[in-house]
């Protein structure tokens, strides 16, 4: 009966625990997702920000450890030996054995650092080496919310475009059906019923095509969002009004700041950490200064049995004073050595401010460029439209032919397509403009 119960027992903890399983994994999972929702998980799953987070902890450590060497230094040193052959000494000119067989002894020591340069540098730097690893997390926070930005603009925008030639082939199909109808009626020859059916096909080829780049698309957005790779896909929030509406939401007129860059920060970080490098070279030429504490318990017996039956023991207490005299200039060396270090670090900021420039002048060309393309484009869609509708018209009532029809139809479906590719583009120089001037934010 125990035996019996304790199987009962461990199956359903089993079944317990996979259930729990199954359970959180679906929980990781998003049931509809905007893009918000995207760059929500992927900033709490991506790997990149895992890795970088460690590299938080790990800096924070690194520096208490450092730091840790301001606190007394305590070391127990132990020894037990016993002499093979006693060690000899020359007395009045005759050698004489000294000592005994069995010796112990236990040393404490006690050092405390009173000043010395590398923690002066670890306490002077602590703070900027913290707010360096936080920054390159707010970098690669930032890199991250563009690539899935515009990974989901790519998704989406797909599926719309799977939309709009399923539109197309209904409208195909329809047409196919009315040529047939025509053709069997004798008021056409089977011209116009074959080109509606290469058409269909072409349609339906171009289906399958942006089918397949979903699939791919959506991996590439899984693996940018930290997503189970073996979960369905990803299920994106479809709001093309939505999407039209940031289309033309940024300010082109506004002005770069290369300030407001992550860059710009981290080299600023930089600079101070070269000036305390220089500050720590220059410490070089003051002296390590440290107080120290012994205390040793010394056993002696020529009797292993009663060696720790008697202790004579010592202590004192002094300081260190280090003082290097002469290094052969590596000290001069090594502080000329940090303030050119600090010189190119000058230097970089030159360079940022013009990579800045140019790459917000790249990107508000592109979002222009892009963004007219999307207003023209979006005109010719609703032309498009209206000239299918009134051609598909004649042709029923034998005022247009067919030809005229497909050619309309072909319009129409290449400007829809053409007209959600214009707004990806524009939605993903936008993402780089907003990079460009450091206004990306990672607040989500």
């Amino acid at each position: 009966m125990k035996r019996a119960f304790y199987l009962l027992a461990v199956s359903c903890a089993m079944l317990f625990a996979g259930q729990l399983h199954a359970q959180q994994s679906s929980d990781s999972l998003l049931t509809s997702a905007t893009l918000q929702d995207c760059i929500r998980y992927a900033l709490a799953n991506q790997p990149l920000i895992h890795q970088s987070l460690i590299d938080e902890a790990i800096t924070d450590r690194t520096i208490k450890s450092k730091l840790a060497d301001w606190y007394p230094q305590v070391q127990l040193d132990a020894n037990l030996q016993h002499y093979l052959e006693l060690p000899t000494s020359i007395f009045g000119g005759n050698p004489t054995k000294v000592g005994v067989a069995n010796t112990s002894g236990a040393t404490f020591t006690l050092n405390q650092n009173l000043f010395t340069r590398d923690l002066l540098l670890a306490s002077s730097t602590a703070r900027d080496v913290r707010k360096q690893t936080k920054q390159t997390t707010t970098s690669n926070s930032i890199d991250v919310v563009a690539s899935v930005s515009k990974a989901y603009y790519d998704v989406l925008l797909t599926h719309q475009q799977i939309h709009v030639l399923d539109e197309d082939i209904i409208r195909l199909e329809r047409s196919l059906k009315d040529a047939v109808n025509q053709y069997e009626s004798g008021v056409v020859d089977k011209t116009d019923y074959k080109r509606a059916t290469i058409s269909l096909n072409n349609a339906k080829a171009q289906r399958k095509t942006a089918l397949e780049l979903v699939t791919a698309k959506q991996a590439y957005l899984k693996q940018l969002m930290g997503y189970p790779a073996n979960s369905p896909d990803v299920p994106i929030s479809t709001d093309t009004s939505r999407l039209a509406a940031e289309v033309s939401s940024s300010d082109t007129s506004v002005v770069v700041d290369y300030h407001n860059r992550i860059e710009y920060q981290l080299l600023q970080t930089q600079q101070s950490l070269l000036q305390a490098n220089i500050q720590y070279n220059k410490w070089s030429f003051i002296p390590n200064v440290s107080a120290f504490v012994n205390y040793a318990f010394a056993w002696q017996n020529q009797n292993f049995g009663q060696l720790y039956s008697t202790n004579y023991p010592n202590s004192l207490l002094g300081v260190k004073l280090s003082v290097p005299i002469f290094q052969g200039g590596k000290r001069v060396h090594n502080i000329r050595m940090a303030e050119l270090q600090l010189q190119r670090n000058e230097w970089d900021f030159e360079a940022l401010d013009k990579a800045v420039n140019t790459e917000y002048t790249q990107a508000m060309s592109a979002y222009r460029s892009n963004l007219n393309d999307y207003m023209t484009l979006k005109e010719n869609v609703a032309m498009a439209q209206d000239v299918y509708n009134m051609l598909q018209l004649q042709y029923k009532e034998g005022i247009k032919t067919y030809l005229d029809v497909l050619i309309s139809e072909t319009e129409l479906r290449t400007a829809q397509l053409s007209y959600y590719n214009a707004m990806y583009q524009v939605l993903s120089s936008k993402i780089d403009l907003q990079k460009a001037l450091g206004t990306l934010t990672v607040n989500y």
